[in-house]
């Protein structure tokens, strides 16, 4: 069995231990900043379990699934943080 038969596996199950934290914490955060950081955590862990898994198949098309869902999520957690800050999304 090659090393990448080995370490691949395990990655992708520590990655998904980490994003169903990630969602308990979301779901059982105290604030709504808790929340936001929760979730910008599992925007990040599923880019990587994406990644991941894309090195796993040896195929391409996971990696640009994982840079759309990093250019979405990025967006997504600067409008989220403007709007709790600010209490609207528009400057």
């Amino acid at each position: 069995m090659t090393v990448r038969g080995i370490v691949l596996p395990v990655v992708v199950g520590f990655l998904v231990l980490a994003f169903v934290l990630a969602a308990w914490r979301m779901l059982r955060g105290p604030s709504s900043l808790d929340r936001l950081l929760a979730l910008d955590t599992m925007y990040i862990v599923s880019l990587a379990l994406l990644v991941a898994w894309g090195l796993w198949q040896n195929t391409t098309l996971y990696f640009e699934v994982a840079l759309l869902i990093g250019l979405l999520g990025f967006f997504g957690t600067v409008v989220i943080a403007t709007y709790l800050l600010r209490g609207r999304v528009v400057p």
